[in-house]
Parts: C-alpha cells; structure tokens; sequence
C-alpha cells in the first residue's frame, strides 16, 4: 500500500472497512506529513490529541458495523469553521484566543459521520482574499513549483490552506467556503477538486459570516468521487441557518456513473476575456472536446451580464462584510486594544479594530460602509443588487432552454507568485475571480476539476457549472470531465 496520507477518501474508506488500514494510523500517518510541512505554513492549529481520540472512537465504529462513509477519514478544518473548544480564528487577530463553546453545523456533521479533525488550516483573514496572503498566520505557500524555480506561489485563496493541505497529502481532505471562488480558485491553483454547492445546501451556522447572501461550504478533495462522499456527509437541512433548504441529501456518489450522453453543455461567449491566456483558452477548448466525445452536446450560450458580476459582487460582497464584522468590537469575546487613561467606548471600538482588522479587511469594510452609507445606498448598493437579479435571470433562461451543466476556465491564469499582486493595484487581485462571482450571485454549485498543467508545470482546472440542487448531475459531469482529462500529476516534494 501506497503511503498513506496519500490516499483518497474512497480508497481509504474501502480499506478501511477490509480492515487492511485503521483510522489510527491513517491519523497518524497525516499527522506526521503535516509536522513535517511547516514550510507550506497550511496547518495553524493542530489538534493530535483529539485527532487520535476520534481515531480511535472512528475504529469502534467500524469493528461494530456501523461505519458510514467519512468514518476514520483525516480531514483539515478551515480556520473559518468554528470548533468547539479549538482556537477558532478566521485567520484576524481581533479573535486572537477565541475558542467557541459550540461546533459548526458542517463539522458537528462530518463528526458525527466519524471524520477525524487533523487541525484548523490557515485562509485569508475573514476569508477576504484570493491569493492566502491577509493571513495573520502569514502565507501559505503552494506545494507546487514553476519547474525548477523555487519563488513560492500562491495556493490561492480564500480556502489557501485547504488547498495545500490536500494537494500535499497532509489530509485526505479539506473543508472549504466559496463566497466568490474560494473554493474553486484554490483547487485549480492546486491541481485538487472543489466544489461550492447550491447556495443553502451546506448550513452556514457557526462559520464565521463574511458575505451571508453568498457564502457557502463545500469539500476540497483528491477526486470528484471523494467530493461527491464528502459533500453528502457535509450537507443537511439546519433549523439554526435560515437559509438553510429543507431538501433531502442525495446519495451523490452514487450519481457517478460517468454517463453524459446526451446531457447539453453550453459554452457562454461572455466567459471569452480579453487577455486571456493561449493556454487557458486552449484548455478551454480540450474541455468541450473532452465532453463531446464522452456524448455531450456543446452549445453556444450567452449570459449578457456576466460582465457586471466583478462590479456587483465587490459592492454587495463589501456591504455585507461591513455589517458582519461590526460584531468585532473588543467588548466580548476576542481581542481588546489597551486604552490609555481617559479613553471610553468609542475609542475602544476605534482602537481594537484599528489593531485586529488587516489592511484588506479594512479596506472592504470601508468600502462596504461607504455603499451602504444614506446617500449612496441607492447609487451603489440597490443597484448592485438589480445586477445581481439580472445575472441570475441570465442563467435560469438559459437552463430552462435545456442546458444541463456550462463549462468556463476556474482561473484567469495558474498560480502566481506570492508577493506578485498583493502590492499592486488590489483591482488586479480581485479579477482572479472573473470567472467564479457570478456563481455566487446566482446561488448555483459550481465546480472546479484539475485538468491540465501549463508550460511550467503548473495545474490548470476547468470549472463546471450546474442547476440548482442537481449536485449529483454535476458532480456526474464532472466525473466524466475528470476521467477524459486523465489529470494524475502532484506536485515534487521540496517541503
């Protein structure tokens, strides 16, 4: 047997229950690979003791019989989940020494299914950023590498860490968020799949809120089987999310049949940049070569206002960020700046928040506080929100004229170099997701599958995008999509 930290969640579940491997030492196995990666900075906060509890408890369970999919499976845990009892920071020091008294929806789920929490992996602070580098754990760094040179890339971001972690086999998989391609983005740039389902499929309680029309949580894995296992563990009707849709989960695994002859794949002119790279538009067209001859349809599209999604998202995106966070005060929980004698509340609102939030933050704070503020309301963030109607229209005339899934690039580029965009323009950073918002503002599952490498070794993936609550469907196409791209590569272990 391979080495095993090395393993997919459907390889290690099948092992599992042969009884050839233990949870126990899959854990350990994991642990031992993530000890010795400090150089990716993916791991912030560890969890060994409880990872073997869990193990071990994962190990009952599957001598009794009763043994679900996840049970004994490693995974890593998104900083932006909050774990009862664990250092839950979402990456910002104004909740430097948090430890919440109750577990996420999503991970209470997955705990419940038998996975095992390996430890909280590093993001972009407040999940704000789409190349890991507002962290205040600082960068992480990609497992991959351009050839032979050695300048760190990014993992992408927000979900940076999740995505090192699992192209690096520290984990069998990740939890991720995906607000405006934080998922998605990430696992092109790391050559994993990732996908965002259906706005309201996955509960958003207990995930620390930045944007609550868009966020949403979904699984960062080796395989678009292992998604499809995870994804049903993750999902699930929650009374304490509003959001939250009572629909039944589906068995998503069970929906890989690889079979898409038939199904009707729309290519939306829209998604044709200018500037785009030869290499993405090349891998562009592989994709729907790929799907044809698998015996999908191809069909040209249109989505006329995908090219106010940037605008409208980095206007709705803000305002709501600007709202949430205003809960950071240094009042309960969290960090408080020291005051100086004379000072009151006011300053130390001012001051706490002056020292917890990063720049970034702070910049969309103000941003989303500037839109939202009486005589630009109107102006920016009604207006933002008639765009965001119009774009998801665009895509509910196009399924309803029977297209089953829509194939675009995941990136603009592959991985970029850690320090190449954050000091410039941060316009340049946020059109890493060009390709991704309008998928958020549509509340749609969208998917990111590995699919090529560029001309300096780098991972290229293409993203599919599905009709609401057919998660299976698409994760099926994906399937396809997966097994014609033949996508095997990882990354030269340097770390």
């Amino acid at each position: 047997m391979s080495e095993l930290n090395a393993m997919t969640i459907a390889g290690a579940r099948d092992a599992l229950r042969r009884g050839e491997v233990t949870s126990l030492e899959l854990t350990d196995a994991c642990l031992a690979a993530a000890e010795a990666a400090g150089a990716l900075n993916a791991f912030v906060h560890p969890t060994p003791d409880l990872a073997r509890e869990q193990a071990r408890a994962a190990d009952a369970r599957l001598h009794a019989g009763d043994a679900p999919a996840m049970c004994g499976i490693p995974l890593g845990i998104k900083d932006l989940f909050c774990t009862k009892g664990v250092p839950s920071q979402a990456a910002s020091r104004i909740l430097d020494g948090f430890r919440p008294e109750y577990e996420s929806t999503v991970t209470q789920n997955l705990f419940d299914a038998g996975a095992v929490m390996l430890g909280k992996l590093n993001m972009d602070e407040f999940a704000m950023g789409s190349s890991n580098e507002t962290s205040a754990y600082g960068n992480v760094v990609n497992p991959w590498r351009r050839g032979n040179d050695e300048a760190p890339l990014t993992p992408g971001g927000s979900s940076g860490g999740s995505a090192a972690a699992v192209a690096a086999d520290l984990c069998l998989a990740a939890t991720g968020t995906d607000t405006g391609g934080s998922i998605r983005q990430p696992a092109a740039f790391a050559g994993i799949t990732g996908i965002k389902p259906t706005y309201g499929r996955c509960s958003r309680w207990g995930i620390v809120a930045f944007a609550s029309s868009l966020d949403q949580a979904g699984p960062m894995t080796k395989s678009v089987r292992d998604a499809a296992i995870m994804l049903s563990a993750m999902c699930g009707h929650d009374p304490k999310d509003s959001t939250s849709a009572d629909y039944p989960v589906p068995d998503f695994e069970a929906a890989l049949s690889g079979d898409i002859r038939g199904k009707v794949i729309g290519i939306p002119k829209e998604y044709r940049m200018d500037g785009m790279p030869e290499e993405i538009e090349a891998l562009w067209a592989r994709g729907r070569e790929m799907l044809a001859d698998a015996g999908a349809e191809i069909r040209d599209i249109s989505l006329p206002h995908t090219k106010y999604a940037l605008p409208a998202y980095y206007v709705i995106a803000p305002a709501e960020a600007s709202s949430n966070l205003a809960r950071y005060d240094g009042v309960r929980y969290g960090h408080r700046a020291k005051l100086a004698q004379g000072d009151g509340i006011t300053e130390m609102y001012e001051k706490t928040r002056a020292e917890g939030f990063g720049h970034e933050v702070q910049r969309r704070v103000m941003v989303g506080t500037y839109v939202l503020s009486a005589g630009f309301y109107d102006a920016y963030y009604n207006r933002a929100r008639k765009v965001r109607t119009l774009i998801k229209r665009d895509f509910e005339e196009v399924f309803a004229q029977g297209i089953d899934a829509i194939l675009t690039p995941a990136t603009p580029s592959a991985a970029f170099g850690l320090g190449e965009m954050a000091e410039a323009d941060p316009v340049q950073m946020y059109l890493n997701d060009v390709f991704t918002v309008t998928v958020n503002l549509a509340g749609l599952p969208g998917i990111a599958v590995p699919a090529g490498l560029d001309r300096q070794g780098l991972p290229l993936g293409l993203q599919l995008i599905g009709r609401p609550w057919e998660e299976g469907d698409l994760l099926n196409t994906a399937h396809a999509l997966e097994r014609a791209a033949g996508f095997v590569e990882k990354p030269a272990k340097w770390w």
